[in-house]
């Protein structure tokens, strides 16, 4: 069975330097080029501590696929980098696996029919841990028998967007079993404007960045005389690799857009 030949946007950072691993652990792939902002022209030796080293390090994504043959992009960096690298990739007839959050409904619905256009599987992660995505489908699940719910993610403070993708995405799916409903008395008043956090069809959702937390998200439901707490917490970034692999070698069998890990597990 031929490996599936990776190219890892981003290595350097916290996420990033986790799916080298990924790639140098994992018996079906090959990691064979990374994509650096500032280190193009080295090797990725050179430019940290990684398990592989000799991997040739490219600042330009037309430059990568060009010389190099690769089956799969996985981005793990910023929106802006992220749909660019995305859209290049599907142009080169490469596979993308996003993990970046932050992606416009305008960014989704472009790549949606450019992986069509082409015939190509591309997968976008708000979140990549499996558990993550357990309490995005039990919210999901929750939300047919209570009507009020809200949502509180937790992330670091060198988080970029605010709500979480995977926030929104849990909004979005419990949208889609719980009728908008406006929540809380009909009467109240923020003293301080915010306090109530974000709306989505009336529920709402609200966002903590501090440091020593990494991502985490309690999704809340209240009814006549009891409430009902769903919680992920992930402790490292270790936790979200599972999902990265399974995205990789989901997005070789598919020749399709799907926007969120759920849509891949049973």
């Amino acid at each position: 069975m031929e490996k599936i030949r990776v190219v890892i946007a981003g290595p350097r950072g916290r996420m990033g330097s986790e799916a080298v691993k990924l790639a140098a652990e994992t018996p079906g792939f090959e990691l064979v080029a990374v994509l650096d902002r500032k280190n193009g022209g080295s090797k990725l030796g050179e430019i940290g501590h990684f398990p592989i080293t000799e991997v040739p390090v490219f600042s330009n994504i037309e430059e990568c696929l060009q010389k190099v043959k690769a089956d799969v992009l996985i981005d793990l960096t910023v929106p802006e980098a992220g749909m660019h690298h995305a859209r290049t990739a599907l142009t080169y007839n490469v596979r993308p696996v996003i993990g970046t959050t932050g992606f416009s409904p305008e960014d989704l619905k472009e790549l949606e029919e450019l992986a069509s256009e082409k015939g190509l599987g591309c997968i976008i992660a708000p979140n990549f841990a499996i558990g993550a995505i357990l309490m995005m489908k039990f919210a999901k699940m929750a939300a047919k028998y209570f009507s009020d719910v809200e949502i509180i993610e937790m992330h670091h403070d060198r988080k970029l967007d605010a709500p979480s993708g995977t926030a929104i995405k849990t909004a979005q799916m419990i949208s889609e079993e719980r009728a908008t409903k406006k929540q809380g008395h009909p009467d109240e008043k923020e003293t301080i404007p915010g306090a109530r956090g974000a709306e989505k069809d009336g529920m709402r959702i609200h966002s903590v960045r501090l440091p020593g937390l990494i991502a985490h998200q309690e999704v809340l439901f209240g009814s006549e005389g009891q409430t009902l707490m769903i919680r992920h917490d992930s402790y490292t970034r270790a936790s979200f690799m599972s999902g990265v692999k399974t995205a990789v070698e989901t997005v070789m069998k598919i020749d399709s857009f799907v926007y969120g890990l759920e849509n891949i597990m049973e």
